[in-house]
């Protein structure tokens, strides 16, 4: 199979294989031509497997099919941060390359006069963050009655994040006559509710395991106490000589922390998170992938907007409180069907974390301790999570490198699952 048995115009062919890409991913197989069908659409898809593109290319297929009328937005994509917004707008453009669509791209963090300077001259496709929407909205810089597509992207994310509110009220403002393509990791019970009501006998597509990690993806569990976490991180960075790490904390304070010390140690980091400015995500994301940063240190908030081609190393230098989260941050490696590794730092105080983690991807993670750096105390040996449900396996799930997938571009997060007393509490929109 090939883009174009899929239906899409030779343009569009075109514009995947300067991406080096020629054979559709599984769920861009299923999702593309329900798409340009103009069903409604729910798909669930584990991270590296091409989301994106699935609702991107046959949404710019629709749009050059049917001629525009007046300056208002023909199709809205909402995501839940600025980092994924403007992912999502880049593989607009990319796959645009060949076709007049215009397309623009707005989120909080940034000067709003800008961009109300370029709705107002009008576009085709407007990828947007809940938040900032509604405040153009609210300035009169927006409108929605041309809307004739819809797309939450990561729709289980922005629940989380606290954006409901802002999704119904923007929901209430646009055509009922339009068409509603609903892509996230899972399908949990809150993600269904909000389908109910926006969703027209949607085509359901699922094609991967709820809360999976990947195979391709080698996962270690180093215990260690809690004092010892950033020393641990500096010498398996200096004698691994890793060039491109990605670490998560819990804070942003603790982010700022750590990249202190690993900088004092001598190795480049920086550090990204709701309070830095855009400008400095911006920067620092481009010097982690131009080389002239060896770790990035990042909070929950960018684990789904993170997209890094070959990403070797993801390392929780704190587990995460919700399971689901460990699978969005160990999804940032082995993308696209490259290898991957992901390590963990684990005190004495996280062994139920660690066992909430194990439970839920139904394996156990091999424990590696370092010379120097053993544990004291109960962490000497960390304890497994025991018996699997569902007969699920043990080992470290780290499969062989598959080579690269044929699917038009890494996918994001997987995972965020339908466990109530799991869920993230809500935030206040725009942290992100």
């Amino acid at each position: 199979m090939d883009f174009s048995s899929l239906g899409l115009s030779e343009k569009l062919v075109r514009a995947t294989a300067d991406q080096g890409y020629d054979t559709p991913s599984p769920i861009q197989a299923q999702a593309i031509p329900a798409v340009l069908s103009g069903q409604d659409v729910m798909a669930a898809a584990q991270t590296g497997t091409g989301k994106t593109a699935g609702f991107t290319l046959p949404l710019l297929q629709r749009l050059a099919e049917t001629p525009r009328q007046g300056k208002g937005i023909r199709a809205l994509i909402l995501t839940p941060t600025r980092e994924l917004a403007a992912q999502v707008a880049a593989s607009v453009e990319l796959y645009s390359k060949y076709m007049p669509t215009s397309s623009a791209v707005v989120f909080g963090g940034v000067k709003i006069n800008p961009q109300i300077a370029k709705l107002r001259r009008g576009v085709d496709i407007l990828v947007a963050t809940p938040g900032r929407l509604m405040d153009l909205y609210q300035q009169g810089a927006v409108r929605f009655d041309g809307v004739e597509t819809l797309v939450l992207d990561e729709a289980d994310r922005m629940l989380d994040m606290g954006f409901i509110r802002d999704i119904r009220k923007i929901l209430a403002l646009l055509p009922a006559k339009r068409q509603n393509l609903m892509f996230s990791a899972t399908f949990s019970g809150d993600i269904r509710k909000l389908a109910e009501g926006m969703l027209t006998n949607p085509v359901q597509i699922e094609v991967a395991t709820r809360n999976a990690t990947a195979d391709n993806v080698d996962q270690t569990v180093y215990p260690v106490d809690q004092s010892q976490k950033s020393a641990l991180l500096s010498q398996l960075v200096k004698h691994n000589d890793w060039q491109q790490v990605l670490v998560f904390t819990r804070t942003k304070h603790g982010a700022n922390r750590l990249t202190q010390k690993l900088e004092k140690d001598g190795i480049t980091a920086a550090a990204i998170h709701g309070n830095k400015s855009q400008g400095a995500r911006t920067r620092a994301l481009h010097e982690f992938k131009q080389g002239s940063v060896r770790v990035l240190v990042a909070t929950d908030i960018a684990a789904r907007g993170l997209d890094i081609k070959q990403l070797p190393q993801v390392v929780n230098f704190e587990l995460p409180n919700v399971p689901e989260d460990y699978v969005h941050r160990i999804g940032r490696t082995g993308r696209a069907g490259e290898s991957g590794h992901a390590l963990s730092l684990v005190s004495a105080d996280e062994i139920k974390l660690l066992a909430g983690i194990e439970r839920l991807i139904k394996k156990d993670i091999p424990r590696k301790t370092i010379e120097g750096f053993e544990p004291s105390g109960k962490m000497s040996a960390v304890p497994k999570s025991g018996p699997r449900p569902n007969g699920g396996r043990s080992g470290n799930g780290g499969g062989q490198s598959r080579g690269r997938s044929a699917g038009v571009g890494g996918g994001r997060g997987a995972g965020s699952g339908n466990n109530p007393q799991s869920r993230r509490p809500s935030v206040r929109r725009e942290t992100a």
